[in-house]
């Protein structure tokens, strides 16, 4: 597994703190050479890659660029964990049905970088967090997991985001799971969890 972050990396901690997902992490990239994340990496002897855009032509060369990253590492699956870039055709479908999103919010609700000012600013009683395969739209591709977040009359951003964090380091280390031991069963939109096995 290859985890894509921008910034702090809690969703990337959650990752490396889970038993069963932490010995599938290879690889952690980067477009922030200041990221935090890779800190984190770095802390766990996990790879710690940056891969900056300003090195790069124009997106077309970028997607190349991170997909030979992976296939150089033998990546079978990627999670993107707070990564601020799209990622190109040429990465998604290489690992079509292989890649996994964290979304702060209950999509198709507030899809894009803003999703928890989104909910604010709409006045939304529930936001949420979604777990996703990606697929060439934005925050569009199937849907593996969600968890309701109540918006209460007194919050702001640093309140709702704290909670809707607790959430994702919930959700994204199962679907994490469910992505790499083979349980998760795509049918057109939905996605089925497949029961795990004791052997």
């Amino acid at each position: 597994m290859a985890v894509l972050a921008s910034g702090n990396g809690t969703n990337l901690q959650a990752l490396l703190d889970d038993p069963v997902v932490r010995p599938w992490i290879v690889l952690v990239l980067s477009d922030q050479p200041e990221a935090h994340a890779l800190e984190r990496a770095r802390a766990r002897d996990v790879e710690a890659v940056v891969l900056a855009p300003a090195f790069h032509p124009d997106r077309t060369a970028y997607d190349r660029a991170l997909r030979e990253q992976l296939e150089q590492r033998g990546i079978e699956y990627v999670l993107l964990a707070g990564f601020m870039r799209i990622v190109g055709p040429d990465v998604v479908r290489a690992y079509a049905g292989r890649i996994l999103n964290v979304h702060p919010a209950l999509l198709p609700s507030f899809p894009g970088t803003h999703a928890v000012a989104d909910a604010l600013a709409w006045g939304v009683k529930v936001t949420g967090v979604t777990v996703h395969l990606v697929d060439e739209e934005l925050d569009h591709g199937p849907i593996v997991l969600q968890e309701a977040v109540a918006v209460r009359p007194d919050d702001d951003w640093d309140s709702l985001e704290s909670r809707i964090h607790e959430v994702e380091h919930r959700l994204f280390p199962a679907a994490a799971r469910a992505l790499a031991e083979g349980r998760l069963k795509v049918e057109g939109r939905a996605v089925h969890i497949l029961e795990g096995t004791d052997d």
